[in-house]
């Protein structure tokens, strides 16, 4: 096959792409994007007002790769380990399917914090939540950086994270979910593993994609990594992600 434009304008000419990512690529066109680790202080307004135009790419790429069922069914096999009452993190939540699929998960009272850079992304997530209407009463929402986190040192029980840890640097990011995680606490991220389809990605958000051996070394500096779980292979969402739970030392 010959054809002369960008590969995601070849693939969609000769039908290899979906509607949903025709509809993405066409999203695509609206946005200037920055440059990786946009979320360093010097650039965090600009950064918000990234994340605002991208929070409805965000929330299409999430229904492409059956994000929400596949973290139920992982929180079902895996459950949140944290008592009631305890104080959990949503770090850089976005739409909120992150934070709806842990109150779905957990059938006793915790204390849901859900915080992002962008005011958009926190007014989707509250709209999401708010669907599920006996449980949006025990979800904060905040606005906040991931390298600036507004709580006290060990404020949270658990932290869970996906999709931020790719725009920051590493040992930042990790130093302050740890700071901010009681010891003996559990994070649980969700990284983007190189691969064909996580290149994709890189291109339409911007973000840098972590080899697992730098992943791995970087966690271990505060926490002691207890499982990598690799989801299903006919589940979209292990094409380019897996699941971490660590515990901090």
């Amino acid at each position: 096959l010959s054809c002369p434009d960008t590969p995601l304008a070849c693939a969609a000419k000769y039908g290899i792409l979906s509607p949903l990512l025709l509809r993405i690529r066409r999203q695509m066109k609206s946005l200037n994007f920055m440059s990786e680790n946009i979320m360093t202080a010097p650039n965090a307004r600009r950064t918000g007002s990234f994340y605002d135009r991208i929070s409805d790419l965000y929330s299409l790429t999430f229904k492409f790769n059956g994000y929400g069922r596949s973290l139920e069914k992982y929180f079902k096999e895996n459950p949140v380990p944290v008592p009631e009452g305890a104080w959990i993190l949503d770090a850089g939540c976005g739409p909120g399917l992150l934070t709806l699929t842990l109150l779905k998960a957990i059938n006793y009272r915790v204390n849901l914090v859900s915080l992002d850079l962008s005011l958009t992304s926190l007014h989707k997530a509250r709209e999401t939540v708010n669907k599920e209407k006996t449980r949006a009463r025990t979800v904060t929402f905040t606005q906040g950086n991931l390298l600036h986190l507004p709580f006290a040192d060990g404020s949270f029980d658990f932290i869970v994270t996906s999709g931020a840890l790719e725009y920051v640097p590493l040992e930042k990011g990790f130093a302050e979910l740890s700071r901010v995680l009681k010891a003996g606490g559990h994070l649980v991220y969700l990284p983007v593993r190189p691969s064909p389809a996580s290149f994709v990605l890189e291109t339409l958000f911007r973000f840098k994609a972590h080899a697992p051996a730098v992943l791995a070394a970087q966690t271990e500096r505060h926490f002691e990594i207890v499982k990598d779980h690799k989801f299903p292979p006919l589940h979209p969402i292990g094409w380019t992600k897996s699941v971490v739970l660590a515990q901090k030392r």
